[in-house]
């Protein structure tokens, strides 16, 4: 899944000379959480509501509004802004750009084109938008969490048992981290599994592997067996 498919395309950008009086109008009016800064319509920076926040904290306490007003409106955004850079190209996928966001430890960047040109913004709501998609959580069914032997067919051996209960697959999502050596954990999400048969599924299940948790979000219940 590519950047350029889940990126926000509506981009407002203020200029690094512009004050922080103005970021923040620019931030509330649009109801977002980052600007990338520009000089002469070429990107330099970035700024975040956090790096405004930490900018003006420190007299927050010790002057009154119209003095903190006067200060906000007389700093300029290149004074305060991050001296580093972090942008993704528009052709990364969202796993990448996850893994750049943890590592710099931000909440979004800006993304460009190859030509460095600014074209969206990518945050960690839109990668929450991307996760809730893969899932298929927002549609409920059932979610088989299971750890499987890393073997060749042993998904596909468990999804075939859960369409036999006329359950169709909505989403398969595996991961080989914190499992012991040789598995994975595979979670599985279901829709139309036959009420009547749920529990013999559930055996049948328990019987082929280790069952981790079942989530029904159609009738909200958990169970949790590891």
């Amino acid at each position: 899944m590519l950047v350029k498919n889940w990126m926000s395309r509506t981009v407002f950008t203020i200029d690094l000379n512009e004050s922080i009086h103005d970021a923040m109008n620019l931030l509330k009016k649009h109801e977002i959480r980052m600007l990338p800064v520009t000089k002469k319509d070429k990107l330099v920076g970035v700024i975040t509501d956090r790096d405004i926040k930490r900018a003006s904290a420190s007299d927050a306490t010790t002057l009154s509004v119209h003095e903190l007003n006067y200060i906000l409106s007389t700093v300029k955004i290149k004074e305060i802004m991050p001296k580093r850079l972090i942008t993704v190209p528009f052709d990364y996928t969202v796993e990448e750009t996850a893994g750049v966001l943890l590592k710099n430890r931000i909440s979004g960047v800006p993304v460009v084109d190859h030509d460095d040109k600014v074209v969206g913004t990518i945050t960690q709501t839109d990668l929450f938008r991307v996760l809730i998609s893969l899932t298929g959580v927002s549609n409920k069914g059932v979610q088989f969490a299971l750890q499987l032997k890393n073997r060749p067919g042993s998904i596909k051996e468990i999804a075939d048992i859960i369409r036999e209960y006329d359950g169709r697959i909505a989403s398969i999502l595996s991961s080989y981290e914190r499992v012991p050596e040789g598995c994975h954990n595979v979670y599985i999400r279901t829709y139309g599994v036959d009420r009547s048969r749920f529990p013999e599924l559930i055996e049948v299940l328990k019987t082929k592997t280790t069952l981790l948790y079942m989530i029904d979000h159609d009738e909200d219940r958990r169970e949790i067996w590891s």
